[in-house]
């Protein structure tokens, strides 16, 4: 794509502190996961090899998050864990801190400025994260995929929604349909991959509901409902996601 330039953030340093300056599509209540709020920073200072940037000329367009890890020792057995994205992220500092080696690559975060969205960002900063672990010598990445389509069925369980196909046999969720066709497999759901909790002050403030009643709370941006305890003063919200693999052909170099 002309004028798209992608880089790790180990490569450019100096775009570290601009990762948030795009406008970004996130909900609000997602900004409040307590494990991202630990380690979005250390994975900015201690892997930035695995940070990538994509920039226009002076503009920050994209960025993407993944994180080395083991999966294939004992205890995971390379079974991709219910906890999804909340674990994986454990997982890759606990490594990192007891000198595990790392086996696979989890993808965690990529993110199109909302103003370019469907000009095939998404694709791109896809392909370079694969490319990216390929020459580090992994055999593998995968990701804890946030269904882009999910929050318009927030009532459908993930199991029925992230095998659900076209007619063509790809995915029906179009980010589901982004990593297939880059090669990726479905492998499971995480069905607790990220939860995020707080008191009803702040889920009020979070999203502007009245969060009034006890029971289950459709939130614009959530792909599942919050569970509010009215009687309690606090909600829960607990996202599903769906695994993906990416097998990594280590006998060809990425592209130059």
């Amino acid at each position: 794509m002309n004028g798209i330039h992608i880089t790790t953030l180990a490569q450019r340093p100096e775009l570290a502190d601009r990762l948030w300056d795009m406008k970004d599509p996130w909900p609000e209540f997602s900004q409040h996961d307590c494990v991202a709020w630990l380690l979005y920073p250390r994975m900015t200072g201690e892997l930035a090899d695995y940070v990538l940037v994509a920039t226009d000329g002076d503009a920050v367009v994209a960025r993407g998050y993944s994180v080395p890890f083991a999966l294939n020792v004992p205890g995971r057995d390379g079974i991709l864990p219910a906890r999804g994205w909340d674990q994986v992220l454990l997982w890759a500092f606990s490594d990192l801190r007891r000198g595990i080696a790392p086996d696979t690559v989890s993808a965690i975060e990529i993110t199109v400025a909302g103003d370019r969205q469907g000009e095939g960002l998404s694709g791109l900063m896809l392909a370079a994260m694969r490319d990216n672990a390929r020459a580090r010598g992994f055999a593998e990445v995968v990701a804890p995929v946030r269904p882009n389509g999910k929050p318009a069925e927030p009532d459908t369980p993930i199991e029925e929604y992230a095998y659900r196909t076209r007619e063509d046999g790809l995915p029906y969720d179009p980010w589901l349909r982004v990593h297939a066709r880059a090669g990726a497999v479905i492998d499971s759901v995480a069905p607790l991959s990220m939860t995020i909790t707080g008191s009803l002050a702040q889920w009020r403030e979070w999203t502007g509901l009245p969060f009034d009643a006890t029971g289950p709370v459709r939130v614009p941006g959530a792909l599942a409902p919050v569970r509010c305890e009215l009687e309690q003063g606090y909600a829960v919200y607990v996202e599903p996601n769906v695994w993906v693999r990416h097998a990594l052909d280590r006998s060809s170099p990425p592209p130059a």
